[in-house]
């Protein structure tokens, strides 16, 4: 079996999940040309943990994690069943560092609110790594290293989450006014290495300053670009679309890296 590209969807607001849009169709065209492939390993910015675990029941449950929204986002579902065998597969990969086999979570919205447009049939079985929250940033990056021989199997590995991510700094009355500039700048430079294949200056982005700051806030939407970033193999072109920063401070940016 040919190796699969890698992905990392910006993700937006769970209300993309009702939308049909520009961003929605360019996920969409992502998954076609990437195919159907045997099963989706998802990290999401929404499932960190206390050590690395990982998703391992057969029928996993989809997770509304989120507040005052229509009901009409609640009642979404995506039925797509788990893979045990693949969980298993993840720990043996990541040993000797425990990972635990979960059976609590599911599909969480940085996870299911994508794949509704990626792949809306689910019929592909899914699977969700955890974030350890002790971790360090060169960490996460590696853990993604240590997932490539994956991406020879048959498994696509996705990561969402955004490169920007301050909610309260959002204009939230005007999705397209211009960004700021701390956030234009943070979004270019990440960009910029991962176009280079760069990646020490993602995995340093504390050292950018108030843009670090300002951009990442918290880690949590930014650390799945580590683990999409570890996968990746030396010479793979990258390409960004959609890329563009809704709300003044909110990156739309999604990059698939490794395609024909």
């Amino acid at each position: 079996m040919s190796r699969l590209p890698i992905v990392f969807f910006g993700h937006g607001s769970p209300m993309v999940a009702l939308e049909q849009s520009e961003v929605t169709r360019q996920w969409k065209a992502m998954a076609d040309r990437i195919g159907k492939p045997k099963a989706i390993l998802c990290i999401s910015a929404h499932w960190q943990t206390r050590g690395t675990a990982v998703t391992a029941m057969p029928q996993p449950r989809t997770i509304h994690d989120f507040g005052a929204f229509p009901q009409a986002l609640f009642d979404m579902q995506y039925p797509a069943p788990g893979d045990p065998e693949l969980a298993a597969r993840v720990a043996e990969l990541l040993a000797p560092m425990p990972v635990k086999l979960d059976n609590g979570w599911g599909f969480d919205h940085g996870t299911w609110t994508v794949l509704v447009h990626a792949y809306p049939e689910a019929d592909v079985p899914v699977i969700q790594l955890g974030m350890d929250l002790a971790k360090t940033p060169q960490q996460h990056f590696d853990v993604g290293r240590a997932l490539r021989p994956l991406r020879d199997e048959g498994v696509l590995i996705m990561a969402t989450g955004n490169i920007v991510h301050n909610l309260p700094a959002m204009d939230w009355g005007n999705p397209a006014a211009t960004p700021y500039p701390w956030a234009q700048g943070f979004n270019d430079t990440m960009c910029e290495a991962i176009a280079k294949d760069t990646p020490q200056t993602v995995i340093d982005y504390e050292t950018l300053g108030d843009a670090a700051r300002y951009s990442v806030p918290s880690s949590d939407h930014f650390l799945p670009l580590l683990y999409f970033l570890g996968a990746r193999h030396e010479g793979e072109m990258a390409e960004f679309a959609p890329h563009f920063i809704q709300h003044k401070s909110l990156s739309m940016t999604s990059v698939l890296i490794g395609a024909d």
